[in-house]
C-alpha cells in the first residue's frame, strides 16, 4: 500500500506541484503522473513516464521487487539462496516487470545475460536504499536471518551504504514484532547496533522530526513541514544531467535512511497519516515508502490499513493468499 501511494508521484520533485495535483492530500492510488499530465519531474534525469507498464493500484519498481521476494520466499522456505532466487528474478525481469528498471538493476541484469554465475557479486557501486524484504519477516524468525535476507535481496548493489541501511530498517522491524517494542525505542536500539555511519544518519532523522514536533519553533508551522525537512538534512547531489537533486528527497541511503525515520517518527501513531505523508512529499517517495510502511505496519498490524485503499491495491489478494503460506503465518491472520 505504501509504494502504491507513491506510484502517481514518484520522481516528482516539487511538493507544491503534487499537492495542487491532489487537491491537498493523496486519497486514492494514483496511475503514474496521473493528475500531472501523465509525466513526473525527475530532477537530474527529466520529465518523463517512469513507470510507463503501471496502472492505479499497481506497484512501483520498489513495490514490484517486494512482491518478486514474496514470491520467491513462498517458492522457496529458508534462508535465502541466491543460486534459486536470481533465476527467478531474471524471468521476471525479462517477461512481466512493467514498472521502471534502476541502473543497479539494468547492470545486474546485463551481467546475468551474458553468462555470470558468481551472483554475490553482480552488485554496482550504488548507494540508493533498496528495501525489498517485507515478506521475510513472515518466513524467517531470527534477527540474523532477516538481516542475512535483507542483503542478499539487495544483490544489485554492493555499497555498503546501502547494505547497511536495508540492515537497518530489518533490525528495527524484528525488534517491534518479536520484542513489542515502539518504532522510536527500535530504531534507537538498533542504532546503538550498528556503525557510526548509521547512527549519524539515524541521529539527523530523530533530530529533525524533534525540531518538527517542538511548538515553539518555526519549522512544524510550516504548510510543507515535511518537505522541508527532508530537504534540509540533505546536501546537493549534481548528477550530471540537467540539474542538481536534494539528496534528502532521492534515494542515497544517506537521504532516504533519515528521512524514512524522520516519517516514521512524526507519523507513528497514525499509519495512514505516515504513509500518506511520504507520498506527498515527492521525490524518490518510493524508496523510503517500503521502509516506513514496514516498520508502522509492525507496529499497527494489518488492521490500521483502510478498507477502501485494501481493496483496491491491485496485488493484495495475490499477496495476501502468499503470506498467509508462509511459515510464520500459516493457518494465522497476517498481522504485519
Amino acid at each position: 500500500m505504501s509504494d502504491a501511494l507513491c506510484l502517481g508521484s514518484h520522481y516528482e520533485y516539487d511538493a507544491k506541484v503534487i499537492k495542487k495535483a491532489y487537491g491537498g492530500t493523496i486519497s486514492e492510488y494514483m496511475g503514474p503522473g496521473e493528475s500531472m499530465g501523465g509525466t513526473t519531474h525527475g530532477v537530474g534525469w527529466g520529465r518523463r513516464n517512469y513507470h510507463p507498464g503501471q496502472k492505479k493500484g499497481d506497484q512501483t519498481d520498489y513495490g514490484e521487487y517486494n512482491i518478486l521476494m514474496l514470491e520467491y520466499l513462498a517458492a522457496h522456505p529458508g534462508k535465502v539462496d541466491l543460486n534459486k532466487l536470481i533465476p527467478v528474478w531474471r524471468k521476471r525481469l525479462e517477461t512481466n516487470w512493467g514498472a521502471w528498471q534502476c541502473s543497479q538493476t539494468k547492470q545486474a541484469l546485463q551481467k546475468v545475460q551474458q553468462g555470470a554465475k558468481d551472483y554475490s557479486k553482480l552488485g554496482g557501486g550504488s548507494n540508493a536504499m533498496s528495501v525489498r524484504f517485507a515478506a521475510a519477516f513472515a518466513a524467517l524468525e531470527s534477527e540474523s536471518d532477516v538481516v542475512d535476507a535483507a542483503r542478499k535481496m539487495m544483490f544489485t548493489h554492493a555499497s555498503t551504504e546501502a547494505l547497511v541501511g536495508g540492515e537497518f530498517f530489518a533490525r528495527v522491524t524484528h525488534k517491534i514484532i518479536h520484542k513489542d517494542m515502539t518504532p522510536r525505542a527500535a530504531i534507537e536500539a538498533s542504532a546503538k547496533e550498528m556503525s557510526g555511519w548509521i547512527q549519524k544518519q539515524v541521529k539527523k532523522g530523530i533530530d529533525k522530526y524533534e525540531e518538527a514536533v517542538d511548538t515553539s519553533r518555526p519549522l512544524g508551522k510550516e504548510e510543507f513541514c515535511d518537505d522541508l525537512a527532508i530537504t534540509s538534512m540533505a546536501r546537493l547531489w549534481d548528477v550530471g544531467k540537467t540539474e542538481p537533486i536534494k539528496v534528502g528527497k532521492a534515494s542515497p541511503t544517506e537521504g532516504t535512511l533519515p528521512s524514512s525515520v524522520y516519517i516514521i517518527l512524526k507519523h507513528m501513531e497514525d499509519f495512514e497519516a505516515g504513509v500518506k505523508a511520504n507520498a506527498m512529499v515527492g521525490g524518490d517517495n518510493a524508496s523510503r515508502s517500503v521502509a516506513v510502511g514496514m516498520v508502522l505496519g509492525a507496529y499497527h498490524g494489518v488492521g490500521a490499513i483502510p478498507k477502501k485503499l485494501k481493496e483496491t491495491l491491485n496485488a493484495w489478494k495475490k499477496s495476501e493468499k502468499l503470506l498467509n503460506g508462509l511459515p510464520l503465518l500459516q493457518g494465522a491472520r497476517a498481522e504485519l
